[in-house]
């Protein structure tokens, strides 16, 4: 029994995604892998780095898959979904996972979008399984999409999401320690579509994500349908996590008609990660083409948050590939 155990536990490490017999982020190249998918192959993406990996989930099928990789071009699949709909409230529109480690839970938190409403789900390991504990949403009857997490310097917790009140618009409310439950009596209307650049198509705010430099909180969004090609990612500033929020006098930072945007339609729907080095960058979705919209894939750039409180997205762009 004890040698059995052994032997699993060496395929473990040696399948794990930081094994030493695959190339080092600094010194992997395209010829040292075997590429099956010249794209990764989801939308509404959020990057996780946790133990010198990085970690992938997005819109794709139902249910989520995870993504592991130590450079970020090459991504491997890996065989299990993060989270299947067996251990999920709600069975379609599974959308917008975004997963975080609890270092005072010992935890990692998913929060995602099912049925038009948003849930959460905790796992041991950022490759789950995520399981939903109780499988109910985690609002009442209104519609709920786009959930985003984010723990202040003093412990709070807030949940960013979209609720389709006159279009799409963007909320917050503080959590409960738990982070399986709201103060609801903290529910606040944040960021709504009103300047010309946010309204090309539709009335849509979505896809929030918080940053916080020098006591300023950051919130970058994405307005426009998601069809649109002038989907466009933009931000808004305040001193407190409820606001009010002031919109960058600059927005959009990232759309198709801009040097950003790497040729691309349709970009939106990312999200903000720190990097191995502590730098920032930035995850994405564009459309397929010009012309088609499906399938959308995701790409990342540099951001930036500079000393005058500017957010940038910038650099050359990555072009992500699923490897064997």
């Amino acid at each position: 029994m004890k040698t059995h155990l052994i032997l699993f536990l060496l395929f473990f490490i040696w399948t794990s995604c930081g094994n030493s017999t695959k190339p080092s982020a600094s010194t992997s190249t395209d010829d040292d892998f075997e590429v099956l998918e010249e794209r990764l192959p989801i939308a509404d993406p959020y990057v996780l780095f946790y133990e010198d990996c990085y970690y992938a989930y997005g819109t794709n099928v139902r249910g989520f898959e995870v993504y592991t990789s130590t450079d970020l071009k090459h991504w491997h699949r890996n065989r299990n979904l993060a989270l299947s709909p067996e251990d999920s409230w709600g069975n379609k529109g599974y959308w917008a996972p975004e997963v975080y480690y609890v270092e005072s839970l010992k935890k990692f938190y998913m929060f995602y979008t099912v049925n038009e409403q948003v849930c959460v789900a905790t796992s041991d390991s950022p490759e789950g399984p995520f399981v939903q504990d109780v499988k109910q949403p985690l609002f009442g009857s209104e519609k709920n999409i786009d959930p985003s997490l984010f723990i202040d310097s003093d412990g709070k917790a807030y949940l960013y999401f979209v609720r389709f009140t006159g279009g799409n618009v963007i909320w917050c409310a503080e959590m409960n320690p738990d982070l399986k439950s709201l103060k609801e009596e903290t529910l606040t209307k944040c960021i709504e579509a009103q300047d010309e650049w946010e309204r090309k198509q539709a009335t849509v705010a979505e896809g929030p994500s918080i940053l916080k430099q020098n006591g300023v909180y950051y919130l970058l969004y994405s307005a426009n349908h998601f069809e649109s090609k002038d989907y466009a990612v933009g931000y808004a500033a305040s001193d407190s996590p409820f606001g009010p929020w002031e919109k960058y006098s600059g927005n959009p930072i990232l759309r198709r008609d801009m040097d950003q945007a790497a040729r691309l339609s349709g970009t939106g729907h990312g999200a903000p990660f720190i990097c191995e080095d502590g730098s920032y960058k930035y995850i994405f979705h564009a459309h397929a083409s010009e012309e088609k919209v499906q399938p959308r894939s995701s790409y990342i750039k540099d951001l930036t948050l500079s000393d005058k409180g500017i957010v940038s997205i910038h650099g050359t762009v990555i072009r992500p590939v699923v490897v064997k």
